[in-house]
């Protein structure tokens, strides 16, 4: 047999089976994600000044955030598509369709997160005006542009006010050169924390894969060079969530075979519960004990992202390919 032809067989066959793997795995996690959906319920009071944000509001738009990208991006009439749409729809409810956001807002009129977590909701087509009236208006004022926030978080606004159609008062490429990827840092200064800012980098510069083109030659030359050593390092300290993220970023390239990620992801889908979670590191916890969610829905959701996103880019290079031959 010709040896291109062997090779190009081989390569047919890792591409099924990683996509068989990422759709498997996207399935249960989300399966586990909708099963608990009481834990990202919010509390009667969530908008007084004593309850903690990131155990409540963030959950759920972090659970907003990644549905709407699955709604995006998965296969219509696929299963990962119609649960996306109901944790979503259970998501807009616990944020009583809106409402919840002017609460926020007029208990924290400088807040920007009740803006940044409402882009999501919006962005799927679930609307409420009078916030975004709101919206426009604190986007434009000077404690919006003037308040001082971690370069990476910048980049956040930045987007959200792009998904509003919102200028953006600030020279993105400006606000990309501020960040550690946008640096760039010195590829052996990765660690947790600098693993985080790069991959939140990549979600809000490409909306959450939905634009690769928006990232810079030079970011992804340096991403495609250092992922690999960067996932090789996350894999054998068993940082799973991170693991998750740099999987999605490696998706989130304008090419995303830039990066061979195979036996990355082998390695990863093995990591997942019989019940679909996914543990932000070590093993997975025991399903009834105590913190599991806590332990778990994080990773879990960037489990899914990074499953979805994936599959449905290389979804796209088999199809121009395909095309390509025929032509």
């Amino acid at each position: 047999m010709n040896t291109a032809v062997a090779q190009g067989d081989r390569a047919a066959d890792d591409g099924a089976e990683l996509r068989s793997l990422q759709d498997g795995l996207s399935r249960a996690a989300l399966s586990w994600l909708h099963s608990h959906l009481a834990d990202f319920a919010l509390p009667e009071d969530v908008d007084h000044p004593r309850i903690d944000r990131n155990v409540t509001l963030k959950p759920l738009g972090e659970l907003a955030q990644i549905s709407q990208c699955t709604l995006r991006h998965a296969p219509p009439g696929s299963e990962q598509r119609r649960t996306a749409g109901e944790l979503l729809d259970a998501a807009w409810a616990e944020m009583r369709h809106g409402e919840l956001f002017l609460t926020l807002v007029r208990g924290e009129p400088h807040a920007t997160y009740p803006v940044e977590f409402y882009g999501a909701f919006s962005e799927a087509g679930l609307r409420h005006e009078e916030f975004e009236e709101y919206a426009r208006f604190a986007a434009g004022t000077r404690a919006w542009r003037l308040t001082e926030h971690d370069p990476t978080r910048k980049l956040s606004l930045l987007n959200v006010q792009h998904r509003l159609g919102l200028p953006p008062g600030e020279d993105p490429q400006d606000a990309m050169r501020r960040t550690w990827l946008g640096g760039p840092a010195e590829p052996w200064a990765f660690e947790l924390h600098a693993g985080y800012a790069l991959t939140h980098h990549v979600f809000h510069v490409t909306n959450w894969g939905s634009a690769p083109w928006r990232l810079p030659g030079e970011v992804c030359d340096y991403l495609a060079l250092w992922l690999p050593a960067w996932l090789d390092s996350c894999l054998e300290h068993g940082y799973w969530d991170l693991t998750g993220e740099l999987l999605a970023v490696a998706a989130c390239l304008p090419d995303p075979g830039a990066v061979p990620v195979t036996e990355a992801w082998r390695a990863y889908a093995a990591v997942q519960g019989a019940t679909g979670a996914i543990p932000e590191s070590g093993p997975v916890p025991d399903e009834d004990a105590e913190g599991t969610f806590l332990a778990c829905y994080h990773s879990t959701l960037t489990g899914t992202l990074a499953a979805v996103l994936a599959s449905a880019r290389a979804a796209d290079e088999s199809e121009r390919s395909t095309g390509g031959a025929e032509t």
